[in-house]
């Protein structure tokens, strides 16, 4: 029988010992190595650890064993530990307006089995999406803002609650989310915005790029926080563009840079490939 694997991630204050400490633990235990980053951050001095691993004995070693095993060392260096089973799959909410190829491109990597999450649903204030969505068997809520903000932001909770959401993912979603609803979904909310971040916040970013004559545009993938597009970034990319591009040929350009970037951040979360460092990221590719 092939042993599970499981994804140990790891933060706390940087010191002298963690990872001899970690491996010590593990092998004490017979579970084997199969991948392991860490990065210590001089600024914040602050240790990020992680480790995937599999016990050598077969499934005999369940994850509540390794917890109680790795529990002496998290309290010895004040750990903010977490351990996942790997074959565990995140179940994703997506949020949409009326711009669907990010939710094309997430809803076919996660139907062709390339996305390693569980989509639960989407969420949108128009319509526009729902024979799309449906298509891949998925529930659709309609959630337009007839009643104002606070009662939409309402039903849209509920939505997260009931679909059992443990990430939500806004993939062109064309609504300023409240601080409360931003405290809400803190650090379980990724956003794909059309810009390089932090040039060019808010809307029409394209539009923005192309009236200063840029050469690079980019996409800008990070988790929500109630200061508008500053969350911490989790992935980014660009694109040269030509003066004789107008500002459409930047949107065109830039829709297959929103589709990589996002299901990129997705798939790291997911796989418990990122970590907060304050206002940044740690990201372990």
């Amino acid at each position: 029988m092939t042993s599970p694997h499981f994804i140990l991630t790891i933060r706390c204050r940087d010191t002298v010992g963690i990872v001899a400490a970690v491996s010590t633990a593990l092998s004490g235990s017979r579970a084997f190595i199969t991948e392991s980053s860490h990065f210590g951050d001089p600024e914040t001095q602050l240790f990020f650890m992680r480790t995937v691993f599999r016990p050598t004995d077969g499934p005999s070693h369940t994850l509540e064993d390794f917890q109680a095993v790795l529990a002496p060392v998290a309290r010895r260096f004040d750990m903010e530990l977490a351990l996942h089973a790997a074959d565990r799959k995140t179940k994703v909410l997506v949020a949409v307006s009326k711009h669907g190829h990010c939710l094309n491109h997430l809803l076919h990597q996660w139907h062709s089995g390339e996305l390693p999450v569980d989509m639960v649903g989407v969420v949108s204030n128009h319509e526009d999406m729902r024979r799309l969505v449906e298509w891949y068997g998925l529930p659709y809520h309609y959630l337009p803002m007839l009643d104002g903000k606070e009662k939409q932001e309402s039903r849209f909770r509920d939505a997260i609650a009931s679909s059992g959401a443990e990430l939500t993912v806004l993939a062109r979603y064309m609504q300023v989310l409240s601080n409360e609803m931003c405290r809400h979904l803190e650090g379980r909310c990724i956003n794909i915005h059309h810009s390089f971040l932090p040039s060019f916040k808010g809307a029409k970013p394209y539009h923005q790029a192309h009236a200063r004559g840029v050469k690079v545009v980019g996409a800008t993938s990070h988790y929500v926080t109630s200061d508008l597009d500053e969350g911490p970034i989790i992935e980014q990319e660009t694109h040269r563009v030509s003066h004789s591009l107008d500002a459409e040929a930047f949107v065109r350009n830039g829709k297959d840079m929103e589709n990589l970037v996002l299901a990129r951040a997705v798939r790291w979360h997911a796989e418990h490939r990122v970590m907060l460092n304050g206002s940044r990221t740690v990201v372990f590719q």
